[in-house]
């Protein structure tokens, strides 16, 4: 799995013009999941999620993480991070995982992120056509893949 993680002030996902998820201050997740990704890397991708210490302490040190902070999350489901632009100028999307095997693990991710938050967490519909929102605090944006735990 691949996300992209960006500390946000705000972030929302639309759905056919309607706002179907919506966050204040948090995390927004972009989320790919290739065929390899297992249970072993949801777990892990979970934890390092909520303990990430990307939010400001009272001397202005990333030193907080977002459950430690209080804040929300939004995933978001996105298989375009597993593009291949090795050859040519088309992306390949050869390493994303087919629907059959990418939402069951996108809803076991989301649940795993909820259990590790010990909240909610709002997230936008896989496949379908989202307009993202965003204001990134900071920047701050991080790119975690778990196939890279050591």
């Amino acid at each position: 799995m691949v996300v992209v993680v960006q500390r946000v002030s705000s972030a929302s996902v639309e759905i056919e013009k309607q706002i179907h998820a919506q966050i204040g201050k948090g995390l927004l997740v972009l989320t790919g999941i290739e065929e390899a990704d297992n249970d072993e890397d949801i777990d892990w991708l979970a934890a390092k999620l909520v303990n990430l210490r990307i939010f400001n302490d009272a001397e202005g040190v990333m030193n907080v993480s977002v459950k430690d902070d209080g804040g929300d999350i939004i995933v978001v489901s996105q298989f375009t991070l597993h593009a291949s632009t090795k050859k040519g100028n088309r992306p390949s999307y050869i390493k994303a995982a087919r629907p059959d095997v990418a939402i069951p693990l996108y809803e076991k991710f989301k649940k795993a992120v909820e259990a590790a938050l010990g909240k909610p967490v709002q997230s936008g519909v896989f496949g379908a056509d989202m307009k993202v929102s965003l204001l990134n605090d900071g920047p701050v944006t991080i790119i975690i893949d778990t196939k890279n735990k050591v």
